[in-house]
């Protein structure tokens, strides 16, 4: 590409931007300058370099990100998944709950208490890419190996034994916890021998 032509691409998304303010002007609507920006959305069609290729939206963050294809094939496309600001939110909300120390509830008892947060997170963030919560998730599962080795005396100097504890739990009970099916419905239970 010659000098010129390079220098139209650099100025495209400012050309754009004044486009929309002035438009959005005449409509009476208002841009706030910081939150608004104009975003390339690069996928697998797209190979243009920009400085902004992801925005973050109610929750998620919209990027390029490689992706099964519906004929089979894989690629890239410009996707939403859970923004890593919700994810953190979601984990902070977790430790709060401090399930580890909640050894005067049963198992049964820990599954009320949170089930209504997790279904409500999964049901919001599943419906596009749904890998970005298992991370988070097991978080909990973190923490309910520790409640176990907490309130199970032969469990407090065992973890492997806590483990194993709990993938027979989730093998038995697989719907216990609202996120227990997202995790583990292809038998990926962890300490399962």
């Amino acid at each position: 590409m010659t000098r010129s032509a390079t220098a139209g691409l650099s100025s495209r998304p400012k050309l754009c931007a004044s486009l929309l303010r002035s438009a959005s002007r005449h409509a009476g609507w208002y841009f706030h300058p910081q939150k608004t920006k104009v975003v390339y959305c690069a996928d697998t069609n797209r190979k243009g370099r920009y400085s902004t290729v992801q925005f973050d939206f109610l929750g998620y963050t919209f990027r390029p990100r490689f992706t099964k294809w519906p004929n089979g094939t894989y690629g890239v496309s410009f996707l939403p998944a859970a923004s890593q600001e919700a994810l953190k939110a979601m984990r902070q909300e977790v430790r709060r709950w401090g399930l580890q120390n909640r050894t005067d509830l049963a198992l049964d008892d820990l599954a009320r208490l949170v089930n209504p947060y997790i279904g409500g997170w999964i049901n919001y963030y599943r419906h596009f890419y749904q890998s970005a919560l298992h991370n988070s998730l097991r978080r909990i599962d973190f923490h309910l190996r520790k409640w176990a080795r907490r309130k199970f005396k032969r469990f407090k100097q065992k973890p492997k034994s806590a483990r194993e504890w709990f993938a027979r739990i989730v093998k038995t009970s697989p719907a216990l916890f609202a996120h227990w099916p997202l995790l583990y419905a292809n038998s990926r239970i962890p300490g399962a021998g």
